[in-house]
């Protein structure tokens, strides 16, 4: 007990950073470096459950306890600026020559833009593609990945015409909003209209997304599924019962240790095709963001740019797996030299932030559900547009209030 208040009262600055899930354990493995090239600041690490993290952050906010420095979810900046709970980082950005926002992916670095002010700097980039058997494409007569909607709708069917009706061409999980939306947010139109106050779900763009998905099921290029009534989708991939499975990097890591030897020449990645060519996908991720109010923004801004450093998102990647959003951490050669990071590398350049208004989670779980009714048929395409642009202006009432009241615009002015 005595040790433990010797390392409080040691008299250095103390930096308390909240981090959620799996990242949180892993970063602390970071910090000593931070700490001893900085010997007068000592970082207080918080590990919050990702469930639970978006709660936690509301309720440190209500209750004036927010921590100096946070990763946050990127679809959280929106509603956190909007909170006037973080600190605009233009000037600090300015006077940080470490800290380019030219280096980094456009659309992750994007996210964090909201109304001209940076908010956020990104810790980690995220971006789905499609993951795919080399050898099944072969045995189908496919000769190359495809990179355009009409050759991967042509493989998909010369797929499926192979491996017969008991297995598939693709899985879309239906318990999930992202192979949906990735396919939508290729489209020139925006996924909402008029400044985030209505849904532009029935644009031309977007109903030729849902067309192609809802192709994919009637078909029976895609089983009726969602990745948790499938037993091991690692399992179900190896065997063959899909050849296409669009995720996220973190499936890298799980195919090289749940495959078997056998396997492991027989998969690679892909960038996402789009209508007419590699297409565009969702930048997901978490970012760095300091709170409005801390005591230690100046310290706390020496961890951010510490861990941005390109040498140390590197080492980050090594531990979590994670992709840095940094286009100078790729030249590193563990990166260089993996095969199934290039499509990521290659797809992160055309990733796209989701809109920026808080509301967009929960318009998100609405294209997972009317995706669900839509390829079981219960919908067709127009009434599927329709539907969602209906559950998207239901839940954007308050905002549009808001904005005809100007409270928006004032908050953002206020928190400049």
């Amino acid at each position: 007990m005595l040790g433990s208040c010797s390392a409080r009262e040691d008299g250095r600055t103390v930096v308390k950073f909240w981090a959620m899930g799996f990242e949180g354990e892993v970063v602390q493995r970071l910090i000593p470096e931070f700490e001893r090239r900085n010997p007068q600041l000592r970082v207080e690490v918080q590990q919050l459950p990702i469930t639970a993290a978006h709660e936690k952050l509301l309720t440190a906010f209500a209750g004036d306890s927010l921590p100096d420095v946070g990763a946050i979810g990127n679809t959280w900046i929106s509603e956190f600026a909007l909170l006037d709970a973080l600190e605009p980082l233009d000037r600090r950005l300015a006077d940080t020559a470490t800290l380019r926002g030219d280096d980094y992916f456009a659309g992750a670095w994007d996210t964090g833009v909201i109304d001209g002010r940076t908010y956020a700097v990104p810790w980690y980039v995220e971006t789905r593609l499609p993951y795919y058997r080399k050898d099944l494409l072969a045995q189908a007569g496919v000769e190359r990945p495809p990179a355009t909607w009409a050759e991967w709708q042509q493989a998909m069917a010369a797929i499926k015409r192979e491996v017969g009706p008991d297995r598939y061409a693709v899985l879309f999980p239906l318990n999930e909003p992202e192979p949906l939306l990735n396919l939508g947010i290729q489209s020139p139109d925006p996924l909402l209209r008029d400044n985030g106050r209505y849904g532009n779900f029935r644009s031309p763009g977007f109903k030729r997304a849902l067309a192609f998905y809802r192709e994919a099921f009637d078909r029976k290029w895609a089983p009726l599924a969602s990745n948790t009534q499938i037993a091991n989708v690692w399992n179900e991939f190896g065997r063959g019962y899909f050849s296409f499975y669009v995720n996220g990097p973190w499936n890298i890591a799980e195919f090289r240790k749940r495959l078997p030897a056998e396997l492991q020449d027989r998969w690679m990645t892909m960038p996402l095709p789009g209508e007419h060519g590699p297409g565009a996908s969702v930048a997901g991720g978490a970012s760095f963001v300091l709170f409005r109010g801390s005591q230690r923004a100046d310290a706390a801004w020496k961890l951010i740019a510490y861990l941005s450093e390109p040498g140390v998102q590197v080492r980050f990647h090594g531990l979590s797996g994670n992709l840095p959003p940094r286009r100078a951490s790729w030249n590193a050669p563990a990166l260089l030299a993996d095969p199934y990071a290039r499509a990521f590398r290659d797809q992160l350049e055309r990733a796209r932030p989701t809109p920026k208004v808080p509301e967009w989670e929960r318009i998100a779980m609405e294209i997972k559900l009317v995706g669900e009714q839509l390829a079981n048929g219960r919908l067709s395409v127009d009434q599927a547009a329709a539907e969602l642009d209906r559950r998207a202006d239901r839940i954007l009432e308050k905002r549009r209030w808001m904005l005809d009241h100007h409270t928006i615009g004032e908050a953002a002015g206020e928190g400049g």
